[in-house]
């Protein structure tokens, strides 16, 4: 049995959580069986099980909007995957930009088309400030894919039932199945290197917020949320990769703001390498996920790996990862209010992040016990080979029927 992974990100381009996931899976399953991956860049490599050949994509004679290159570029790609022979038994998308090459390689090479689903694009409506109409097109081919494939896997509960909500997903081809952690590889470290090349004191606790600047990740309202906060203790905000100019803009006004009236606020404004963000999560005192969207949360997951206390929103599938009063603090999510990208009261719930936050800061025993159960939560409950396992079941038990 062969498995043809598509995808958007693989290493070395990875920007989000679904990156992370096709990472470790692939190197995981291929450890069971054949794996390929097919995916957007100019990877190119081969080692024992495991193929990884990247797609490459000349926009130089384009004329379309630049918004629309991001959806058309990816049909092309799907296109190419496809025009490439496919010789596996099984077709397995991650994200809405791989569903067209698997709809073109289950309708034309007959094999079963399996989905991850990641997110959701009906509840990220703010992909339209990037995407523009091509928003559009990535909810229809969403729709389209998943209502067509042979089994869809949720990477939690919440996300199971957002699917059955918004999809006509039959019961039998929806599964649950978590994302992963890396045990060995995330761990609690004692070195300070990446500490001290960011200015960041050692001898003086931090909070850490780790991802992308986004709407979904809620990065705007954690850094409204520091006028609330004790000034004793160092924020760092490892934030890169903005998916709009508009966005960066408002956080790099948010941030000044912010360090204008506080000492102590450290902006990392690029994206960082595993090594420097294992060092970032061992050292820090409270690590904080206010996303408004989350139907996994694997940057919790890492933090806790490295025993590492967590404040988060309870949104999604970060309430199936961080067990509030046990690995951290979860922060209720008022309902949305009609703007798509706000809470109903936005500066309450900067002020609830505040103030569990503070919370934490204040008791460091609590924060110890927080992080060492974050550590055995993540050892019994997320490890990648009883992942691998379970999606290689899945495949056998498609392809028997």
């Amino acid at each position: 049995m062969k498995a043809l992974f598509l995808t958007n990100e693989y290493p070395p381009h990875i920007y989000g959580g679904a990156g992370v996931h096709v990472d470790y899976l692939s190197r995981e399953l291929a450890k069971l069986m054949e794996v390929e991956v097919r995916c957007f860049g100019d990877q190119n490599s081969h080692e024992g099980n495991l193929a990884v050949r990247g797609f490459g994509l000349d926009t130089s004679d384009w004329s379309c909007p630049k918004p629309l290159r991001s959806t058309l570029g990816a049909v092309r790609r799907c296109t190419d995957f496809n025009t490439t022979n496919i010789d596996a038994q099984i077709v397995h998308c991650h994200t809405w930009y791989a569903h067209f090459g698997g709809i073109l390689a289950k309708k034309n090479y007959g094999i079963p088309m399996v989905i991850t689903v990641h997110s959701l694009e009906p509840l990220r409506p703010w992909k339209r400030e990037q995407l523009a109409g091509g928003y559009d097109f990535s909810l229809w081919v969403e729709k389209t894919a998943l209502e067509m494939a042979d089994a869809v896997i949720a990477v939690s509960h919440e996300t199971k039932r957002d699917i059955e909500r918004l999809f006509d997903v039959k019961s039998e081809r929806l599964h649950v199945i978590y994302n992963g952690i890396d045990l060995d590889e995330y761990r609690h470290v004692e070195s300070t290197d990446a500490l001290k090349r960011f200015g960041i004191d050692p001898a003086r606790p931090y909070l850490l917020f780790v991802g992308r600047i986004t709407r979904q990740k809620g990065i705007v309202h954690l850094v409204r949320a520091i006028e609330f906060m004790d000034p004793d203790f160092q924020i760092v905000l490892c934030a890169g990769a903005p998916d709009t100019k508009e966005i960066g803009a408002e956080m790099k006004a948010a941030v000044e703001r912010v360090t204008a009236q506080r000492p102590g606020v450290i902006w990392i404004e690029e994206m960082v390498d595993k090594a420097t963000v294992r060092e970032l999560y061992s050292h820090a005192a409270v690590f904080c996920c206010p996303s408004i969207y989350e139907p996994f949360g694997i940057i919790n997951l890492e933090a806790m790996a490295c025993e590492t206390a967590v404040v988060a929103s309870a949104v999604g599938g970060i309430k199936e990862v961080v067990v509030d009063g046990e690995t951290g603090f979860l922060v209720p999510l008022d309902q949305m209010s009609e703007s798509p990208f706000e809470p109903r009261d936005p500066q309450q719930f900067s002020r609830d992040l505040a103030t569990k936050i503070n919370e934490l800061m204040r008791n460091p025993p609590l924060r110890e016990e927080f992080g060492k159960a974050g550590r055995r939560r993540a050892e019994e409950k997320f490890s990648w080979s009883a992942i691998a396992r379970d999606v290689k079941t899945l495949y056998t038990q498609l392809l028997s029927s």
